[in-house]
């Protein structure tokens, strides 16, 4: 069910970024969406996934966060540090693995996973107040 959910989120908020959104929120998602197919594609047999380090999602997150990080240091906007901050956070997820081969399978999957949510959150937050600025400006009277 939870990737099920996930790839509802990512749809919708990537549609709403898309539709909505400025250059950073449209880069964003489309790093998003992007690093998620990439994902799909590298990940290990169900039976052995998450035993050992992950060396296809390590690649993935390491893209991803240069992704995020690039829009983060161009944009005017806040909320791009706090996207590539819980990318920052899920990439540590695989220095523990590399670190402590024994961690727990689900321990590290759960790492990798769980920061997915909040980034999505962010971004749909982020287009919403974009688009509500832009609007607003588009109103603004101006001098007789």
């Amino acid at each position: 069910m939870a990737p099920k959910l996930f790839f509802l989120l990512l749809i919708l908020v990537a549609a709403y970024a898309f539709w909505r959104g400025s250059r950073d929120e449209r880069i964003v998602a489309a790093v998003c969406v992007g690093g998620a197919a990439a994902s799909l594609m590298v990940l290990s047999p169900l039976a052995i996934r998450w035993q050992s380090l992950e060396l296809g999602t390590l690649l993935v997150d390491l893209a991803v966060l240069a992704g995020f990080v690039t829009v983060a240091m161009r944009s005017q906007r806040f909320w791009p540090l706090w996207v590539a901050g819980l990318q920052l956070t899920t990439t540590i997820g695989h220095v523990l693995k590399g670190v402590d081969p024994n961690l727990l399978p689900q321990a590290y999957g759960a790492a990798l996973q769980f920061w997915s949510y909040p980034i999505l959150l962010i971004l749909a937050v982020g287009t919403w107040r974009s688009y509500g600025r832009r609007k607003a400006e588009r109103h603004v009277a101006l001098p007789a």
